[in-house]
């Protein structure tokens, strides 16, 4: 199974194309939120199942911060980061993780791309296709697979 993942889109509604076009081939399609809204924008060209978060962006929507979610086998905890302090460490999305059994965390806020492998857990952000903080937008592909968990990041253009 794909499963693309997109964060911190804030409304620049003109990259959902360029993601999709990076994301064409996907089973699932996961928003981390900021902003919520781009969700519709999204499903305009995805006709599969998307799941999405609320940022700290997305004050009004009724979208939840944080989801368990058990796809192929694996756990993910899926939220926007910033209610765990992700801008400074992982150490609280690390414990959350432990505390509720997820061996793959998704998050955004930071519009920093990184993979991290720490202590049996996945740790995948996508940063940001359009407001990056590193220089390099992006969006993030997961390959589920015979039991294993493969990321990636790529480059949005």
């Amino acid at each position: 199974m794909l499963i693309g993942v997109v964060s911190d889109t804030h409304r620049h509604t003109w990259i959902i194309e360029r993601v999709m076009d990076k994301l064409e081939n996907v089973d699932l399609l996961i928003h981390l939120g900021d902003n919520i809204q781009d969700v519709k924008d999204f499903s305009k060209l995805y006709k599969g199942r998307i799941i999405s978060v609320k940022g700290n962006c997305d004050y009004s929507s009724s979208v939840p911060y944080d989801i368990l979610e058990e796809i192929e086998g694996e756990k993910f905890f899926i939220t926007h980061g910033h209610h765990y302090d992700v801008k400074h460490s992982l150490s609280r999305l690390k414990y959350k993780a432990l505390e509720i059994g997820a061996n793959v965390v998704l998050f955004g806020h930071t519009h920093v791309s990184q993979i991290i492998y720490e202590e049996g857990i996945w740790f995948i952000n996508p940063g940001s296709p359009v407001v990056s903080r590193d220089g390099f937008n992006s969006v993030a592909i997961i390959n589920l697979s015979e039991g294993k968990v493969n990321a990636s990041i790529k480059a949005i253009k």
